[in-house]
């Protein structure tokens, strides 16, 4: 069983050795356990750092491509080195390394695909109130969207099995953790929460500028998610909304002709022919998104097979080339 704890990385130089150094080396039920990073465009000596620290495996992209291309680009690298777990934590120290165990036994026992950790929210310091009662109204909003119980749904800190992993898909380039619950949920994977802790801050999040922004973006990434997974309620729920307005202006205006009071009131009549008609063709269109979306189900089907296809021969040909490096050694002791 192989352990890779992945770790996206820009600019963290100054922090990264901590995180490091607090990651576990050894855990029951893991024969091996490597690390990897994901370095998204640093202008600092991030690699250099990880390189001396002794870090495994190294991602680059050339410029800063963003949370969520660097976590898709993290597994896709996981999985092609033979992971059976990956890890993702952040660099910044911000979860307790030792919890790492906390993650992996839910997938170790076989009770779960995902486990996220849940940060105790309401007693970290450095959380204002504010961002607080953002967290728990964001992950209850997660919560409905994806039928699932997290308790806290922007947690980076979380474990994923091979299995899950393979089927993993991010579209949205703002953060990965909202919508891939939303997928897990959707798609009926083994998906579980474990309670985690976390370290002081030792600096600020580069994942949003303002409050407002990082509402609006989180906002934006579960109404995407859902309209992806569940096009038909998302466009029926508000074709519904629309088409009942139109339906309730069009009664009163019939109570209005049955009273002998219609004159005056025929604007009543265009407008709620309008909106039924709206309402109407907001539903279609949400029979289009869902066939769109069974299409999509059938190509991500196609995909997951690809890639562990691509793997499995990517697995094979690191075996081969481990073979050949022993038998070297062999020879070069004989």
């Amino acid at each position: 069983m192989k352990l890779i704890i992945q770790i996206p990385c820009y600019n963290e130089a100054e922090t990264l050795e901590i995180a490091l150094n607090d990651l576990p080396r050894q855990i029951e039920g893991i024969d091996e356990i490597e690390y990897l990073i994901i370095n998204d465009g640093s202008k600092d000596n991030t690699v250099e750092v990880a390189r001396r620290w002794g870090i495994n495996y190294v991602v680059n992209f050339k410029c800063n491509r963003g949370l969520a291309k660097g976590f898709m680009a993290g597994l896709d690298a996981c999985l092609r080195n033979g992971a059976d777990i990956i890890v993702n934590t952040d660099a910044d120290n911000q979860y307790c390394g030792e919890d790492i165990e906390k993650l992996v036994r839910p997938i170790l026992d076989g009770k779960a695909d995902i486990v996220i950790g849940a940060r105790p929210i309401d007693e970290t310091e450095h959380f204002s109130p504010l961002k607080k009662k953002l967290q728990h109204i964001g992950s209850w909003t997660v919560r409905k969207a994806s039928k699932t119980d997290i308790p806290d749904a922007p947690s980076g800190f979380r474990a994923y099995s091979r299995e899950a992993a393979l089927r993993m898909n991010v579209v949205n380039e703002y953060t990965y953790t909202l919508e891939t619950i939303v997928q897990a949920g959707r798609e009926k994977m083994a998906i579980t929460s474990v309670p985690i802790r976390t370290n002081p801050e030792l600096r600020k999040s580069r994942l949003f500028n303002s409050m407002f922004g990082y509402v609006k973006k989180s906002l934006l990434t579960i109404v995407r998610a859902f309209m992806m997974y569940k096009p038909l309620r998302f466009f029926s729920i508000i074709g519904g909304i629309v088409f009942a307005v139109g339906l309730a202006i069009g009664i009163r205006f019939l109570v209005y002709l049955g009273m002998g009071q219609s004159a005056g009131h025929i604007q009543s009549l265009i407008l709620a022919s309008t909106l039924m008609i709206l309402g109407f063709q907001t539903f279609i269109s949400g029979l289009q998104a869902d066939l769109i979306a069974s299409n999509r189900k059938i190509m991500e089907d196609m995909q997951e097979r690809i890639r562990r296809m691509d793997y499995e021969l990517s697995s094979r040909e690191q075996g081969k080339e481990t073979e050949k490096r022993d038998d070297i050694r062999e020879k070069g002791d004989l």
